[in-house]
């Protein structure tokens, strides 16, 4: 079988990266959407909307635990298959593909038995109130049905994606998305469904999603099939979707475990107005991170189809594309974010006291946002090219090592303890990015003289057999 996909390989960089970059941010802004519609209609439901508002937020690190194993998957599984795909082998990467359906799954099964067992509890630890438990755990508790769609839906498009039809998976989101908008506000405000209107929506969007995307997956139209026989689980299949994987898995998780420590000392700081400010400005931080998380997600299969292909010039052309884009987006946001706070507040509340208390927060929460452009670029690009361990290691630098144990010191240090706890986010985001960058220099210009050699020996191999062939026919 050959694939239909080698465009990747000799298309103008420059023409890939617009092909496929555009419909990859239109799929992460989409996205945004699930969760980003929900709480602008709940924040300004009558009366009740700051608490509602503050109870979503709550709901938050456990949405991103839920999607963290989704991306332990996909973002192990996509790139490998991506590989795979360059090195002409298409066998191996609907292996990888079948391997990743089933685990996702297993995965989801279990996320949901968890979750149904223990909410309550995790939501208090997370930041919830006596004010704010209602809403968040009427909120999770549908939110966990559909535990399943969200993993399939997140982990199997970024198969779609990988294989360069950007155009499809963003169909599978805008559906998706597109869904939800339209049932929020007959579910939260038409039946008077409230946060569990929200939540409803989300489920049946994602389920409408998820029947898109393996119809597709199964049909003529991809180059690679979803088929039973590569649903049994093997290991030499499995450890390096997982080690790959684990890298954004821990980015993400430890997302959620950033949010629980951020909740915890808002909480204890500054009340419900602070920890409801939060989620206002975590989902303004999905607004910057999304669309560069779109520009990654279209660069990769370019870099690494490229990098399994040993062209190492079109990888370095893809990549510096890449990184000035990034730049371009986060510097934009960050000075919009800067100068016009309160209307980024007013987007998600009506409520004086919160918009004003957000926008002041805003200011010191996103101040590094300048430099991040940078660490998405690098670090993505690291997985890009199958740079496991390096990739692991930056992910746990700038949550683990860094921003979680700045959120608890660094009050003991300033007299206002909240602008403290709002601090901690852009100085580890200000070292993370210089480790990175430092980093990727160094290994990537390894990585991309390691793949000119190889393919040197080839070549030389290659003319070598040549060589011979020829003097044994004389």
């Amino acid at each position: 079988m050959v694939a239909n996909n080698e465009f990747l390989g000799t298309e103008s960089i420059g023409k890939l990266m617009f092909k496929l970059t555009l419909p990859a941010i239109a799929a992460q802004i989409i996205n945004m959407l699930y969760n980003i519609v929900d709480r602008i209609y709940i924040g300004h439901m009558p009366e009740v909307g700051a608490l509602a508002l503050t109870g979503l937020g709550v709901c938050y690190p456990l949405i991103i635990a839920i999607s963290a194993f989704a991306a332990l998957i996909f973002m192990g599984g996509a790139p490998r298959a991506s590989i795979k795909m360059g090195e002409g082998d298409i066998e191996g990467a609907e292996k990888i593909m079948g391997n990743s359906f089933i685990l996702l799954i297993i995965i989801s099964l279990i996320l949901t038995v968890v979750g149904l067992i223990f909410d309550r509890q995790l939501l208090f630890l997370f930041g919830a109130s006596e004010n704010t438990i209602e809403y968040a755990y009427n909120y999770m508790q549908i939110y966990l049905l559909g535990t399943i769609f969200v993993q399939l839906t997140l982990g199997m498009n970024s198969f779609i994606t990988a294989q360069g039809f950007a155009k499809t998976g963003m169909y599978t989101v805008l559906i998706g998305a597109g869904l939800n908008i339209a049932l929020d506000p007959l579910f939260i405000y038409t039946f008077d469904w409230g946060v569990q209107g929200a939540a409803l929506a989300t489920v049946i969007s994602q389920a409408v999603s998820t029947i898109w995307v393996v119809t597709f997956l199964r049909s003529e139209k991809s180059v690679l099939r979803l088929k039973k026989e590569h649903f049994r689980l093997e290991k030499e299949v499995v450890f390096p979707i997982l080690s790959l994987g684990m890298a954004p898995f821990i980015m993400q998780f430890t997302e959620s475990i950033l949010f629980f420590s951020f909740n915890s000392s808002l909480l204890k700081y500054g009340g419900d107005i602070a920890v409801g400010s939060m989620a206002i400005l975590s989902t303004l931080m999905m607004f910057a991170m999304f669309p560069l998380m779109g520009f990654t997600q279209g660069a990769q299969p370019i870099i690494s189809y490229n990098y399994g292909a040993k062209k190492a010039e079109r990888v370095k052309k893809a990549f510096n594309l890449l990184l000035m884009v990034c730049l371009i987006y986060s510097v934009v946001f960050w000075a919009l974010a800067m100068l016009f706070p309160h209307i980024f507040a007013g987007l998600f509340t009506n409520d004086p006291a919160l918009k004003e208390f957000a926008s002041w927060a805003m200011r010191i929460y996103m101040a590094a946002l300048v430099l991040m452009g940078a660490q998405i670029a690098c670090q993505q690009t690291f997985i890009a090219i199958g740079n496991a361990k390096t990739s692991l290691f930056l992910a746990l630098l700038r949550k683990v090592i860094l921003l979680i144990p700045l959120i608890f010191i660094l009050p003991l240090f300033f007299e206002n303890k909240v602008m403290a706890v709002y601090l901690a986010e852009p100085v580890s985001d200000t070292i993370a990015v210089i480790v990175t960058v430092s980093m990727f220099i160094v290994q990537f210009r390894k990585a991309l003289k390691e793949i000119e050699e190889e393919k040197e020996d080839e070549q030389q191999e290659k003319f070598k057999e040549e060589y011979q062939h020829q003097e044994s026919s004389f």
